[in-house]
């Protein structure tokens, strides 16, 4: 009796974990349009090799930037030029950035703001370096930072009495920055779940988008 208890509840457990991997699974991959994802089910990938675009805006058109959002008009703030930057041991490594500034319409017809820049460097560990340095000024000036994973980071943010939301991600030889707000008369308790899948899909579509799926992944940098 005593066998047949411990197997049925080792049967019992095991179907819990299967279940609990499938839920996960499914959580993580989010709907079909694209608009249930948010920073928290970000996951590191491999690093990757990534490109410059003087159309960056047209990477976040393909579908709503959240469940019941829509895109409204959209600027592209793409410079060629390359620039310099400070890194370790007195180097100057280059990069170019590209970004899309965008109005969002919200389920009730408010508008939100997007903002996301892309830095691809000439290298991964410039990239790298440049996104710790980030992070140790923000967690050093206590901005509130909350880790999505190892290379990823999202933060409050304000832009003149609108509250929103940063995320920071690195990803190979690619920096990237979006910032969302919500409208004005808006708490960032009240915006946070939009904030945060805005965040999510827009920090997917631009990584994606930017990256060269036919260049061989650089090695992972401790």
């Amino acid at each position: 009796m005593k066998g047949s208890s411990s197997g049925a509840l080792r049967r019992t457990r095991s179907a819990a974990l299967i279940g609990l991997a499938v839920a996960v699974s499914a959580g993580c991959s989010g709907g079909d349009d694209g608009t249930k994802g948010d920073p928290a089910e970000l996951h590191d990938r491999l690093p990757g090799v990534h490109s410059w675009t003087a159309k960056p805006c047209t990477l976040l058109t393909a579908a709503p930037p959240a469940e019941g959002f829509s895109l409204g008009s959209t600027t592209d703030s793409a410079s060629p030029e390359a620039r310099e930057a400070i890194g370790e041991g007195g180097v100057r490594p280059r990069y170019r950035q590209t970004g899309c500034l965008a109005d969002l319409r919200g389920p009730d017809g408010a508008f939100w703001k997007l903002n996301a820049t892309a830095s691809v460097y000439e290298a991964p560990e410039p990239a790298r370096h440049a996104y710790r340095v980030k992070e140790d000024l923000d967690r050093a000036h206590g901005r509130g930072l909350e880790k999505v994973h190892d290379t990823a980071y999202a933060l409050p943010a304000d832009e003149g009495g609108r509250p929103g939301r940063t995320l920071l991600l690195w990803n190979g030889d690619l920096v990237l920055t979006v910032s969302a707000y919500a409208p004005h008369g808006s708490t960032e308790r009240e915006a946070r779940k939009d904030l945060d899948q805005i965040l999510g899909n827009a920090a997917r579509r631009m990584e994606d988008g930017l990256r060269d799926h036919d260049a061989p992944s650089p090695s992972p940098t401790p």
